[in-house]
């Protein structure tokens, strides 16, 4: 049994982690506003009084147009912010898992990344998570990096893409829908399955950790439609320029767990399989 400290564990993968990693272990699961990570002080001593010997670091500033129009924020609570657990974990000589996402790329591979691509963030939410990963790895050696994309989960909790679609298809008779970003939906369930086995192989290192398979947002929303037997409803593809959003999109966040399949570790079903367990017994 380990002793884990949890940052930003209400949210949608904070959630499904603590379901999962409860039984074995002693958990202290924590969120705004009672743990910030902005406030090292206060957080350096929350650590301490617990004394974990790991901490798994969700809380993040998520919504990427946001980022983009307060770009101080996203720095200071995703890069700083990391920075502050990490020097949280050097103090209780702990090991520290940070989740990332596959937007530290630009999006411009025509397959899906690998651990071995270079970064290339092009918007203010990638830059910031990625140079939170650059402060951990400067100040720890004993680290998980999970990357992960298009996150699906929690129901009630969720407020993306999946049940946006699903509200807008009950409401009318046509969605226009992007087809030219691609991404590999992940269900959190699965990817807490998936990280709780990784941590206990002592095994550290860059992990991507998405469901297998990518697609794009239009082919995405229209198996949600079919999964949901949602007939009255039309998908039309569109292109991304069609809508005035404040932060560019990489084309692709498409992500190949390369170095968990090298590990010899069972690959991670597809995302389909995911997306029609989540549709009908959470959110039918």
């Amino acid at each position: 049994m380990a002793r884990i400290f949890i940052t930003g564990a209400n949210g949608m993968l904070g959630r499904s982690l603590v379901r999962v990693l409860e039984e074995d272990n002693q958990l202290l699961p924590t969120d705004l506003p009672g743990t910030d990570v902005t406030e090292i002080d206060s957080l350096i001593s929350q650590v301490s009084d617990f004394g974990p010997e790991m901490v798994i670091h969700l809380a993040s500033m998520t919504d990427v147009d946001r980022c983009e129009e307060d770009p101080e924020s996203a720095f200071r609570i995703n890069s700083l912010g990391t920075r502050n657990v990490a020097l949280a974990c050097a103090e209780n000589d702990a090991v520290m898992v940070y989740i990332s996402t596959g937007s530290i790329y630009n999006g411009k591979k025509e397959t899906p990344y690998t651990e071995y691509d270079n970064p290339d963030p092009v918007n203010a939410y990638g830059r910031s998570k990625y140079f939170g990963e650059v402060y951990m790895r400067d100040i720890l050696n004993r680290f998980y990096i999970f990357y992960t994309c298009w996150l699906f989960g929690g129901a009630g909790e969720d407020k993306k893409f999946i049940p946006k679609i699903l509200e807008l298809a009950s409401n009318r008779d046509v969605l226009d829908v992007v087809d030219d970003k691609y991404g590999s939906p992940t269900y959190t369930n699965d990817l807490a399955r998936e990280i709780s086995g990784v941590i206990r192989t002592g095994y550290y290192g860059r992990y991507h950790c998405a469901n297998s398979g990518f697609v794009n947002r239009y082919e995405e929303a229209v198996e949600i439609l079919k999964i949901a037997g949602i007939t009255g409803c039309s998908i039309n593809p569109v292109s991304s320029d069609r809508f005035n959003l404040p932060a560019p999109r990489p084309r692709s966040e498409a992500l190949a767990n390369y170095n968990l399949s090298l590990m010899g570790r069972k690959p991670m079903r597809s995302w389909r399989e995911a997306l029609s367990e989540y549709i009908v017994t959470e959110l039918a």
